[in-house]
């Protein structure tokens, strides 16, 4: 196990064994402190080490007064903030917005070890702290809230998390170049409130014109998506249109007295940039001081998995990472997964199973289209929704490639996807190599994939392909399976409760699960995350992409209603769906035919006739008579997103 002085200083004493006497940034935290290449804290602070700057890590602090930001003394240049991997609301509270009991970013799990909206408290107490410091904000809690945001916890719409926080700029997106050109400039002597023409940060500013980009765009103010829902579904619109580091404009948002000023995304990182980062000296294990504490859970995930790519053109509408990381897609080279999986290898925990190769969208390993490094992304055309773009370069050989040289690794036994594959985009993929190699050597006996619903209706919302995709997927996996002599499975993702799903809708899933005797122990229920089109649907009943309206279900009701259609083989959920049923005018679904969602109650009156074929989903699989999804039975899950 790597020992304390592998991490960076988190103490007085560790500053003092390194001989340090001061130190440069102080880099704030609401997760633990994990010093791996899948924690932001960690690329951050490594890639400023790399440039010679000395960081100290504050994780978790106190924030109920400034004597933990104060131990390590002031930094010479500045405080870095952000509230972790997820957004603190998100860690904090389930969907229903009910507190959660374990905290996999904290040792032992223990929950509450970061305030709500970290990124606020802890900007207010470090100015607190240190006068006149500056403060930088980032990471995915200020990335997604950096225009003014309508929050799910307050049901209401929340300024820009720059205005609340006090800091002095935002970071979005990956930030290891903004960050690097703040940290760089400020050593330089330039303040930080010259600092307007970076790329990948936000700033206030008193007057429009200190936006140093031309052709800014300008949004519709704080005060008016406040105000008008119409009005915030074109301002969420156009923050996604222009997220493209290629084309995208400067964006300009009033708010009260002075203007939040988002400068155009920042180049993504490419090539031996993105190996670079990949190849710094990470102690790839969570700070010694939690082992008695039990650990941090969330490392388990990831200790022995590989990220090979970043970003995604996938861009499904309730996912944050459009906002985030965009749709262009870059990737690390084979020789830097390689020498990570070395890496891996001398683990001695190691036994042989690389848990994933993935990201954002594993089978993802270059730019959807040969234009789109050049131009940028289509602005009003997604690469793969409604249907591929006959542009898309489907060809996943490089991938494949990857795969080949990581199993044959020496001390390498198995190495699996369990990461997001792009279904669709495989089907699109001439070549069929790769499908028949994950069936055959990547698949720990179930693959999870993501087809969310199988509504016109909703998929369309979602931004996801339609039904029948996902069925011609499902009839080649298991042909494929049955063809190598095995015997897996498909774990489907499972949405409820997405913009534009009704009762019937997920009746209609409810029936699709029920013909293919699938039984979801878990289903996810859309979850409203800042920035994404799919919480501005929510918010607003109106498609941001046309102004047309959405039927949205809120109240906790409708959502238990539909959340039981789709696990109604439960019996703890019989009364829920027969109330569905009925308020659906779907008493037919009552009964004990093989229709049948639920029976009836006990002693109630029959109301089915056996053998009733049942009204079912828009879009059936065709099965050929051999029920192939039936091979999962009772073992098919509906994991947790």
């Amino acid at each position: 196990m790597p020992v304390r002085e592998d991490f960076l200083p988190v103490s007085r004493e560790d500053m003092l064994e390194r001989g340090w006497y001061y130190y440069d940034f102080l880099l704030v935290t609401g997760d633990a402190y994990v010093d791996h290449p899948s924690f932001g804290t960690a690329v951050i602070s490594r890639v400023l080490e790399k440039r010679g700057f000395r960081v100290a890590v504050l994780s978790q602090p106190d924030w109920h007064d400034t004597a933990a930001f104060l131990a390590m003394g002031r930094p010479r240049f500045g405080v870095l903030i952000n509230a972790g991997n997820i957004d603190s609301m998100v860690a904090h509270y389930s969907v229903a917005k009910r507190r959660r009991t374990r905290d996999a970013y904290t040792p032992g799990g223990v929950p509450g070890r970061r305030p709500d909206r970290a990124v606020i408290v802890y900007a207010n107490r470090a100015r607190e702290a240190f006068p006149g410091i500056p403060i930088v904000i980032g990471g995915i809690e200020a990335s997604l809230r950096r225009f003014a945001h309508y929050d799910y916890w307050d049901d209401a719409v929340r300024r820009s998390v720059l205005e609340d926080s006090g800091a002095d700029l935002l970071s979005y997106g990956m930030g290891e170049r903004s960050m690097t050109e703040i940290a760089l400039r400020l050593k330089k002597g330039e303040k930080i409130y010259e600092m307007k023409n970076i790329r990948g940060t936000c700033f206030l500013a008193k007057d429009p014109g200190e936006c140093a980009f031309e052709n800014a765009l300008t949004l519709p103010s704080f005060e008016r998506v406040r105000d008008d829902r119409r009005a915030y579904a074109q301002a969420a619109f156009l923050q996604q249109n222009e997220n493209d580091h290629v084309r995208g404009r400067a964006l300009i948002q009033p708010t009260g007295s002075r203007f939040l000023i988002q400068n155009p995304p920042a180049l993504p990182l490419e090539g031996k940039e993105l190996d670079a980062v990949f190849d710094l000296p990470y102690a790839r294990w969570y700070h010694p001081d939690y082992e008695a504490q039990g650990g941090v859970a969330a490392i388990e995930e990831v200790r022995f998995s590989i990220i090979h790519n970043r970003g995604c053109f996938g861009a499904c509408n309730f996912c944050a990472l459009a906002l985030h990381q965009g749709r262009y897609v870059s990737a690390r080279s084979r020789e830097s997964i390689l020498r990570e999986a070395e890496k891996i290898v001398s683990d001695p925990d190691f036994k042989g199973y690389i848990h994933d190769v993935g990201g954002p969208t594993a089978n993802f390993d270059h730019p959807a289209c040969k234009k789109q490094k050049e131009h940028g992304a289509c602005p009003n055309r997604q690469c793969l929704f409604p249907t591929p773009c006959p542009n898309l370069d489907a060809d996943e050989r490089s991938y494949l490639e990857t795969l080949r040289k990581l199993r044959a690794l020496p001390g390498v036994k198995k190495v699996f996807i369990r990461s997001g594959i792009r279904f669709d985009y495989m089907l699109r993929d001439k070549d069929d190599s790769f499908f028949r190699e994950l069936v055959r050597h990547h698949v720990s006996g179930q693959l999870k994939v993501a087809p969310e619903h199988i509504s016109p209706r909703v998929l369309h919302y979602m931004g996801k392909p339609f039904a029948d995709v996902y069925d011609r997927f499902c009839r080649k996996y298991y042909e494929l399976s049955e063809a190598c002599g095995k015997e897996q499975y498909l774990v489907p993702y499972l949405m409820s409760s997405h913009p534009g799903s009704g009762l019937k809708e997920a009746i209609d899933l409810a029936c699709y699960l029920r013909e293919n005797r699938l039984k979801p122990e878990q289903v996810q229920d859309f979850y409203p995350t800042p920035g994404t089109l799919s919480t501005a649907m929510y918010y607003t009943g109106l498609d941001p992409r046309d102004m047309t309206p959405v039927f949205v279900a809120r109240t906790p009701e409708d959502k238990a209603m539909q959340r039981a259609l789709l696990q109604s083989a439960d019996p703890k959920n019989f009364g829920l769906v027969r109330k569905a049923l009925r308020l659906a005018g779907r008493e037919d679904l009552i009964g004990t035919g093989k229709h049948c969602l639920v029976p009836p109650e006990k002693g109630a009156k029959k109301a089915s006739v056996p053998g009733k074929p049942a009204k079912t989903a828009d879009r059936r699989p065709d099965r050929g008579g051999k029920q192939k999804t039936a091979r999962g039975g009772n073992k098919s899950r509906a994991g947790r997103r």
